[in-house]
């Protein structure tokens, strides 16, 4: 693309550094801003900056919040002897819409994937170990995405806490192999966290 002003050819590469968005793409959002009012592009641009410079994670179970302990995790009406493993914010968005889950969340940041150099020190597996060590939770319910990475990492988890007098439980697989939790459906993603079954099963 040949770009008649530096000012627009700085914004399109911005925006085309997103994912999912084309060069194209970048221009027509770039052409749009140019439309708005200077207000509404500022506060636009500021969102941003806050979002990056301002935004806190959860000191219990990691989750992306504005304030040291999340809503989760400060509700006394949360069961807090199961604990739901997913990997990032959208996973916990998306079991949260199913109404089926009333425990706690422990966020781990990722996946183990060594061929994108993301190892277990990369993700929250050792601040899961130290809760299940307190003792007082009963069921870990490893929802991870049905992908390699995702079943390597309920693997090492479940290593890790094979010692542990605590129930461990993964969702039923009618999520399809592959899958990632935040495009299930809530039907199906709800049915599968209900009928979750022993990890054990699943090594058979």
């Amino acid at each position: 693309m040949n770009f008649s002003s530096k000012l627009i050819q700085d914004a399109v590469e911005q925006f085309s550094r997103l994912p999912g968005i084309g060069r194209k793409s970048a221009l027509r959002l770039t052409l749009h801003l140019l439309k708005m009012d200077k207000n509404e592009v500022r506060d636009f641009g500021e969102a941003f900056i806050n979002l990056r410079e301002k935004i806190n994670y959860c000191k219990e179970c990691h989750n992306i919040s504005d304030i040291d302990i999340c809503e989760l995790c400060s509700n006394p009406n949360r069961e807090e002897h199961t604990v739901c493993v997913v990997e990032d914010i959208r996973d916990v968005m998306a079991i949260e819409n199913t109404h089926q889950f009333k425990g706690k969340y422990h966020v781990l940041g990722g996946v183990i994937s060594p061929l994108d150099g993301i190892g277990p020190d990369d993700v929250t597996i050792d601040s899961l170990v130290e809760k299940v060590a307190q003792g007082k939770i009963k069921e870990i319910i490893l929802a991870l995405s049905t992908t390699m990475e995702g079943d390597t990492t309920n693997f090492y988890i479940f290593k890790r806490l094979k010692d542990y007098d605590v129930k461990m439980t993964v969702i039923a697989r009618g999520i399809s192999v592959g899958d990632e939790l935040e495009y299930a459906d809530e039907l199906t993603l709800g049915r599968s966290i209900v009928n979750r079954t022993p990890y054990e099963n699943s090594l058979a």
